[in-house]
């Protein structure tokens, strides 16, 4: 799905250095396919050990109903490498999570899996997270966060990764998509392509 715009609500988590295992606990990665990764997202965190949910959990909430975009604490998805951890971000309808910081295995598990990792200035960033439900507007072409009252900023990404959100695919797909330039550079240099199996 190609990623071009945001513009949604927030729902704020204000707690640092919240890792993997918190995002999605382990007995969840079992699973080899996305679907219904979503129930496990924060689970420990949003339910009671009988199932039923805690109404003081910001994800539990009327207000954070329909929210695309998640303001957390620093360093967010650190801990272990389990790219179930985006799968259950996406799977809940999130299109992009906004810190100060990121894991570096995380943001890469991110961004392979249509997720975007916004690093935000610590003034707006505080900000963000003092006013959840505020509608943000996320522009991946510009790299610009638009905030409420309309003051902006930007926000850094590799290059091949926005690349491949705003095309829609993933690295395999753009690869797939480069068939025909790939086959005439090999026609035209039938002595650089490797004949072995």
């Amino acid at each position: 799905m190609k990623f071009q715009k945001i513009e949604s609500k927030t729902v704020a988590i204000a707690v640092d250095n919240i890792d993997t295992d918190q995002i999605i606990p382990a007995r969840y990665l079992k699973a080899i396919s996305k679907e219904g990764l979503g129930e496990g997202l924060f689970r420990d965190w949003r339910y009671n050990a009988d199932g039923s949910p805690k109404p003081d959990f910001p994800l539990n909430q009327p207000a954070a109903e329909g929210a695309q975009i998640l303001v957390a604490g620093d360093n967010f998805g650190c801990g272990s490498s389990r790219e179930h951890a985006p799968w259950a971000l996406t799977q809940s309808g999130f299109g992009a999570v906004i810190s100060t910081s990121f894991a570096d295995i995380f943001k890469g598990n991110a961004l392979k899996n249509g997720l975007l990792p916004v690093i935000a200035p610590a003034e707006a960033h505080a900000e963000l997270l003092k006013s959840p439900g505020a509608v943000v507007t996320i522009d991946l072409a510009s790299q610009t966060v638009t905030l409420p009252g309309g003051r902006s900023f930007q926000f850094p990404i590799d290059a091949f990764a926005k690349q491949c959100l705003l095309e829609g695919v993933d690295e395999l797909g753009y690869m797939l998509a480069q068939q025909t330039a790939i086959a005439a550079y090999e026609s035209a240099n039938p002595g650089l392509v490797s004949t072995r199996a």
